[in-house]
């Protein structure tokens, strides 16, 4: 498709020599120099171009027989090349111009115009392929049939092990670092000749070059020959000269992800210039421009496929988890995950590594691989997704608040994601991020501005806050999850519930087990009959305030994620009151670990009734008829007791969704 370009104008006096680009009108003024004498003209080209009038019917009569047009404001010449120049000023265009009797011809202007074809095209279509024929590269359109093309953050490390991320460095350290590049092709054709009194110049605006940094492949092959071209000290680049038909390769590198202040769009351009002369300013002629989106960092949630789960040793002190190692070692097994063990040395004494980071991952067309989301927690795990988790083909993204105040809700156990949803006939294909926060005119808790900036600038998993603050901890792992289900949604929520804690209660003691009890043959631990918990009153009055907490977030849930009761699951649980935050009183059964049909459960230490612990055999009850095994884990003293459980004690990467998320309609 052609697009109007420019004005030429023409003259009598001498002739006009001028470069077209293919694909693009000129406009020839044909008034501008109009001779002595001359009412009308006529116009003619070479064999190579189009030439066409516009004009307004209501203003001027079209001529009959001899083409003889007035001179008039309303008539516009349009010219086109059909083809690339095979050398310079090849194509002429002649206008005539004649006198009131249209039979006289007073003078001829005489246009030259030498063709090149320049093109600037990245992977538009989102194929994988680079494609030359893409209309529509200047503007980035989402769904299944938008177009645009796609870059990724180059945050792995596919350099020497012991370096930073491979787009800190302005040079390409390895072949593989370029797989997680986006090629980019400036391709030319028409004479040589062109650029004797022009140059093509390779740009970027100021304000989009500190989000990518390109590379031209210079001569051969070598990483040498990778030449850093554009980027936040480098706003230009002239391409250099080249006989005939060329086609230079560019490589495209993301340096920063979307956020609050970066949508995320970014403009490349090649424009041809004039110069005939170094006094003179050189002038556009043309531009081509591609716009790159940067793609996101992308959640998954428990119904993706796990790929590695990460679990800390931890060995000295009173509460070593060698025990509860060994149970999620046959869990892992039995999913047939790939388990990794961070050693005591490496976590230094700091076990909550779902804390310390979130799993997800950045896709183009071309590349997809993990990219793991530091905390700003800071503790013990500090430098264990940076040093031991960033390598080739896995990426590490991390956001600090610059003022370097945190709470617990900065750690990501406050951090989860839904799997898919529809809301009211909107679509949420890769799920929706939920967020702990504070509630509405409560509690001074938020989850750092720059942590949740960043994760709304992603924009493709829309997220939804919740109160989480009326806990101590404060995460929203301690009162949901989800598990995947054959039926309906392909999901449960699963939510913690007092209240169905206390029903199932009341129901034992009502069947003569009053005197079954809480916490039997822990030893440390003083055990509570359910005769005790049902008379306290406190406890009833701490249980009413949680399950209050916990159903306003359900409201919210079910809102926003377009679920009804039948996807939510009550999973008996109960908190006491410590300094007006809620606690679980045994192993809070909600935060578990879901290896897909297999889940790795928080061991209650419920009464014992003919043999088998209450608890247990409800929450089996309630989850084995979706196809769910459960597995209970004995993590009282080494994870209950310091105030978490097995989620998050333990931390799954995993597949990354099937669907593309540029296929979203946001």
């Amino acid at each position: 498709m052609t697009a109007k370009q420019r004005v030429i104008r023409v003259s009598t006096e001498q002739p006009t020599y001028a470069v077209t680009v293919l694909g693009t009108e000129i406009s020839i003024d044909v008034n501008g120099f109009i001779p002595r004498g001359a009412t009308s003209f006529d116009v003619r080209g070479t064999s190579g171009l189009r030439v066409y009038v516009i004009y307004n019917p209501k203003l001027v009569t079209k001529p009959i027989g001899a083409v003889r047009w007035p001179l008039n404001s309303e008539v516009e010449v349009i010219v086109a090349s059909n083809d690339p120049s095979s050398v310079v000023n090849d194509n002429k265009v002649r206008v005539s111009y004649y006198g009131p009797t249209g039979e006289t011809l007073i003078a001829n202007a005489w246009l030259y115009l030498t063709c090149m074809a320049i093109s600037l095209d990245a992977d538009t279509s989102r194929t994988g392929v680079v494609e030359s024929t893409a209309n529509n590269k200047t503007k980035w359109t989402w769904g299944p049939h938008g177009e645009g093309a796609i870059l990724l953050v180059n945050c792995d490390r596919d350099g020497p092990s012991s370096g930073n991320l491979d787009n800190a460095y302005p040079s390409v350290r390895s072949y593989e670092d370029l797989q997680d590049m986006s090629l980019m092709i400036l391709s030319t054709q028409g004479p040589a000749g062109v650029f004797d009194s022009h140059k093509l110049l390779l740009h970027i605006s100021m304000f989009d070059a500190g989000k990518v940094r390109v590379f031209h492949v210079n001569g051969n092959t070598s990483l040498s020959s990778y030449e850093h071209v554009l980027g936040s000290d480098k706003l230009s680049y002239a391409v250099k000269r080249s006989d005939g038909k060329a086609r230079h390769s560019f490589f495209v590198e993301g340096l920063a992800f979307p956020d609050a202040d970066f949508a995320g769009l970014v403009s490349l351009n090649a424009t041809l210039l004039e110069q005939p002369s170094q006094d003179l300013p050189a002038t556009p002629v043309f531009t081509d421009t591609v716009v790159f989106r940067v793609a996101p960092w992308l959640m998954t949630p428990n119904t993706l496929k796990p790929v590695e789960m990460f679990v800390c040793s931890i060995v000295r002190g009173q509460n070593t988890n060698q025990k509860f190692l060994e149970a999620i070692k046959i869990l892992a097994k039995e999913a047939n995950c790939k388990l990794t063990i961070c050693p005591e040395v490496e976590n230094r004494g700091d076990r909550w590594i779902q804390d310390e980071m979130e799993f997800g991952y950045v896709e183009a067309p071309h590349k997809s691989f993990p990219v793991v989301f530091d905390s700003p927690r800071n503790r013990g795990l500090k430098e264990f997704p940076f040093k031991m988790i960033l390598g080739p083909d896995f990426g590490y993204v991390t956001r600090e608040p610059k003022n370097g105040r945190i709470s617990s809700l900065d750690s990501f156990g406050n951090l989860d994601i839904s799997p898919p949803v529809t809301v009211k006939g909107k679509e949420y294909p890769l799920g929706r991020i939920l967020i702990g926060s504070s509630f509405p005119g409560s509690g001074t808790r938020r989850m750092a501005k720059v942590v949740r900036d960043f994760l709304y600038a992603q924009k493709v998993q829309s997220p939804v806050e919740l109160y989480s603050d009326w806990l101590t901890v404060g995460h929203v792992d301690e009162f949901l999850t989800f598990v995947p289900a054959p039926d309906r949604k392909g999901f449960r929520l699963l939510l913690a519930s007092p209240l169905a804690c206390l029903k199932l209660f009341k129901e034992k003691q009502k069947e003569g087990y009053g005197g079954a009890a809480l916490f039997e043959g822990l030893g440390r631990v003083g055990r509570i009959t359910l005769d005790e918990i049902l008379a306290d009153e406190y406890l009833r009055s701490d249980s009413r305030y949680v399950q209050s907490c916990i159903d306003w977030n359900r409201n919210i849930l079910k809102r926003e994620l377009g679920l009804s009761e039948r996807d939510i699951v009550d999973i008996p649980q109960l908190f006491t009151l410590e300094h007006s935050s809620a606690t679980a009183l045994f192993p809070d059964m909600v935060n578990m670990l879901v290896l897909g049909k297999r889940l790795g459960i928080p061991k209650p230490f419920g009464p014992i009734i003919h043999g088998r612990c209450c608890l247990e055999e409800e929450v089996c009850r309630l989850l084995e008829p979706l196809g769910l095994t459960c597995t209970f884990i004995d993590d009282f003293f080494s994870y209950h007791v310091l105030s978490g459980e097995v989620h998050c004690g333990t931390n799954v990467c995993r597949e990354p969704f099937s669907f593309h998320w540029w296929n979203i309609l946001p």
